[in-house]
C-alpha cells in the first residue's frame, strides 16, 4: 500500500515522521496506554524512533498495516495514533488499534479517527470488515469501538495477555453499512446502552449511600480486608440454609469469589457486587445487582447479611440505594428478587425497599440438590419515588 493522508472531521492522519518520536515516546508514558495496549515497558525512546520508522514503514510496504499518526488538522499537534493492523486480504479484512495521547482526551479524537480510518478501507482499499479487539474491562476501548459503530459480539481468549491482565478479551466488528457519516451520532439502538454502561463500568467501582436509623452506609467494592467477615457471614447456620454459598465453607472461597466473581463481573460490565459497610468501615452486609445477558434492561439482586448487622434495618436502605443507582445510572427498567419460599428475612427487606412480590415460582431454583419453590418479585423505577 501506498501511504497517504486523510482529513476528516477536524482531524488530519497521515504517515508518521521521525520528528513524532519525541511526541510519541511522551504520549506512551501514560499509565493507561502501559496497562491496556501493546507496547514495550518501560517504553523508551528507542522504541518510539523504531515505532514511527522502521515499522510503520515496513507495515505500509508489506501491506500488512497502514498506521497514522492523528492531527489536529488545523495546528498539526500530535493527537492519537489510529489505523489498520493484521490486513488479511484473502478475507477482505483487517483489525483497527489506536491510543489516544492523555492530553487529547475527551474530544473525541479516536472515535473521529477510527471512523475515518474505516470509512478510507472500506472506499479505497474495498475491505469488508473491520475487526476491534481489547482487553476484557478495557471499557474506554470499548466505548470508542461502540460510538464509531462497532458491534462487539463476543469474548475470545487472548493469544498475549498483557502482564497481569486479564486473559480474554472481546472482539467487535464493523461492516461498511454500519459506519456512520462524518459527525453523525452512532445510530439508537442496542450499541447506545452499551455505551453508556461501557462509560460506567470503565470507571472504578463507585460508592454509594444510604441511611439506616442514625447509621450511615457506604454501599463499596469488596476488599481483601472483608474477606474474613464473608467467610464468618458464609459459615453461619442461616445463610447455608436460604442461598447457594459452598458448605462448608472456607477462606479460599472467599478469595475466589472475588478474585474469579466479583472483579471480572465489574471488568465485563455484567453485575455490581459492592460490601455494605457500616459508620467504622466495617463490612455488614453483601449486595449484588446482575444485569440480564438476555434482557438487558433487567437486573436481580443477591444479598446476605452478617449475623452480628441483623435486624437493623440495613439491607432495606441498601437495597433502596443500590437499585436507585441501577434506574438512573445503568438505564434499568426492572429489578427482580427471588428468594426461596421461606426466608421471611429476604423477602420482609425487598418488600421494605419497595418490591412487589409477584408469585411463587415451583421448582424454581436448584438448591442443595433439589429443586426449590422460590417467590419472585419486581421493582420498577416508579416505586422508589
Amino acid at each position: 500500500m501506498e501511504p497517504v493522508e486523510i482529513v476528516e472531521d477536524g482531524l488530519l492522519l497521515r504517515p508518521w515522521r521521525a520528528a513524532d518520536a519525541a511526541e510519541v515516546h511522551r504520549a506512551c508514558q501514560d499509565p493507561d496506554i502501559q496497562r491496556w495496549t501493546t507496547v514495550p515497558r518501560p517504553y523508551l525512546p528507542e522504541h518510539a524512533l523504531a515505532f514511527v520508522t522502521t515499522i510503520s514503514a515496513t507495515a505500509w510496504a508489506q501491506d500488512t498495516g497502514a498506521p497514522f499518526a492523528v492531527c489536529d488538522a488545523d495546528t498539526g499537534e500530535l493527537l492519537a495514533s489510529c489505523g489498520l493492523v493484521s490486513v488479511d486480504r484473502a478475507l477482505d479484512s483487517a483489525e483497527v488499534g489506536y491510543w489516544t495521547a492523555p492530553w487529547a482526551r475527551g474530544r473525541g479524537v479516536a472515535v473521529r479517527a477510527t471512523r475515518a480510518v474505516a470509512r478510507w478501507a472500506f472506499d479505497a482499499l474495498k475491505l469488508r470488515r473491520l475487526t476491534w479487539q481489547a482487553e476484557i474491562g478495557n471499557h474506554a476501548s470499548r466505548l470508542v469501538a461502540l460510538r464509531a459503530g462497532f458491534r462487539v459480539e463476543g469474548e475470545l481468549r487472548l493469544a498475549h495477555p498483557a502482564d497481569g491482565g486479564r486473559p480474554e478479551g472481546w472482539i467487535g466488528s464493523l461492516l461498511p453499512t454500519d459506519l456512520a457519516a462524518p459527525g453523525d451520532p452512532v445510530p439508537f439502538g442496542p450499541a447506545t446502552l452499551q455505551a453508556r454502561r461501557a462509560a460506567v463500568f470503565g470507571r472504578p467501582q463507585p460508592v454509594l449511600f444510604a441511611t439506616a436509623g442514625d447509621t450511615e452506609l457506604r454501599l463499596r467494592a469488596l476488599e481483601e480486608k472483608d474477606l474474613a467477615a464473608v467467610t464468618r457471614t458464609c459459615q453461619d447456620e442461616e445463610t447455608v440454609r436460604w442461598t447457594t454459598v459452598p458448605h462448608p465453607y472456607r477462606p479460599e472461597h472467599a478469595e475466589g469469589y472475588l478474585r474469579d466473581l466479583v472483579r471480572p463481573a465489574w471488568a465485563r460490565g455484567t453485575a455490581a457486587m459492592f460490601a455494605v459497610a457500616d459508620a467504622d468501615d466495617h463490612y455488614v452486609a453483601s449486595l449484588d445487582l446482575r444485569i440480564f445477558a438476555a434482557a438487558p434492561l433487567v437486573a436481580d439482586v443477591g444479598f446476605m447479611t452478617a449475623p452480628y448487622a441483623r435486624g437493623r434495618g440495613y439491607l432495606p436502605a441498601a437495597l433502596i440505594a443500590l437499585c436507585a443507582w441501577g434506574f438512573t445510572t445503568l438505564g434499568l427498567a426492572r429489578v427482580e428478587w427471588r428468594a426461596n419460599v421461606g426466608n421471611t428475612a429476604s423477602r420482609r427487606a425487598a418488600e421494605k425497599a419497595g418490591f412487589t412480590v409477584e408469585g411463587t415460582l415451583r421448582g424454581g431454583i436448584q438448591h442443595r440438590g433439589e429443586r426449590q419453590d422460590v417467590w419472585v418479585g419486581g421493582l420498577l423505577p416508579q416505586d422508589l419515588r
